[in-house]
């Protein structure tokens, strides 16, 4: 994968003081790596969380889009126990299939273009872990888009043999009969607007707590830690693009019962707010932190961790005993400095 800068560590001796490079807790953007290595192995790794919290977003997305003149769910928790009643717990992992085929394949464009970019920009700093992410953001909205898409009108459809779609490739086939390349991407430029700016945050956010945590290498908290900083930056990434969400699930969503009411972004923003109030833009939000946290942590941790082991068996030849510290370097270890400020 791309080019991680390494974390600076000040090595103190009597004599002098060096300046010596040592591995950050991010490891799928190593310098290290070839291009497309991290990417790989990063795959498997970015779906930890998805089957056990999906039930999460299908309450978001019927809690964001039903009528106000008829609504279905007064709330979070009368949401979950209809769709239990109704459709029982299999209700509440429809539409799983689409995000399961492209998630492997956005984690893997999106942790690949945000360590690229970074080491394209020369500097780690919080500007540069903004704009890198954003640019990560912004790329995987062209499989993001069709994959909401097709899992907004699944987790929306009838149950049984009222169903209009039997799965998320017949979906996007049928909405591409009937609307072309343009419905298939309904919702684009939402969608833009939600994770160009939400991806920045996002790894900006892991950026900051992981130095603020002291994560690195040995420290036996270091799991805990990295759960912690990577569902609180989930949390923070969604918070500050989530009425952008909301707007683009009743984008995507509109049409699917009726006639389409919504002519574009704007009118769907002024139609909301005059219809509920600003309240509307933050519908479904309890269940989107509730799932918001487990998932983001279980992503950030298992891909540092998994990528942390696979690289220190690379590094390693196959065989080859693992030198020992020189005794300069064990004295000097306990002097270690903080890490390079932001």
């Amino acid at each position: 994968m791309g080019g991680w800068p390494c974390h600076i560590l000040e090595f103190r001796t009597p004599q002098k003081a060096t300046w010596v490079p040592a591995s950050r807790i991010r490891p799928w953007a190593s310098s290290r790596d070839p291009p497309g290595s991290s990417e790989r192995r990063a795959r498997g790794a970015g779906c930890s969380g998805l089957p056990t919290f999906h039930g999460a977003l299908s309450l978001q997305v019927r809690l964001q889009v039903q009528s106000v003149e008829k609504p279905q769910y007064r709330g979070t928790l009368h949401c979950f126990r209809s769709i239990i009643k109704q459709e029982s717990v299999l209700g509440l992992y429809k539409g799983l299939g689409s995000p399961l085929m492209g998630l492997t394949f956005i984690n893997a464009v999106v942790f690949g273009v945000q360590g690229n970019t970074l080491r394209a920009l020369g500097r780690d700093s919080p500007l540069n872990q903004f704009l890198a992410g954003a640019a990560a953001g912004a790329i995987q909205c062209v499989v993001c888009c069709p994959m909401e898409l097709a899992k907004t009108r699944l987790q929306l459809q009838d149950a049984g043999a009222a169903r209009a779609y039997r799965g998320s490739l017949d979906c996007l086939a049928q909405t591409y009969r009937r609307e072309g390349l343009r419905g298939v991407n309904r919702g684009m430029v939402a969608t833009l607007l939600r994770e160009t700016p939400s991806f920045g945050v996002y790894f900006l956010a892991y950026d900051v707590l992981t130095r603020a945590l002291g994560c690195e290498p040995g420290d036996r908290l270091l799991v805990p830690k990295l759960l912690l900083a990577g569902g609180t930056a989930g949390i923070a990434s969604w918070l500050s693009t989530y009425p952008v969400d909301v707007v683009k699930s009743r984008l995507q969503a509109d049409g699917l019962r009726g006639a389409p009411r919504y002519r574009g972004i704007l009118d769907c923003v002024r139609q909301s707010y005059q219809a509920e109030g600003w309240r509307v833009f933050t519908r479904g939000l309890a269940s989107t932190l509730l799932r918001a946290f487990p998932v983001n942590a279980a992503t950030f941790a298992t891909v540092t961790v998994v990528l942390t082991y696979v690289r220190g068996e690379e590094a390693r030849p196959e065989g080859e005993a693992v030198p020992a510290a020189p005794a300069a370097a064990a004295a000097a270890a306990p002097s270690l400095a903080q890490p390079s400020s932001l």
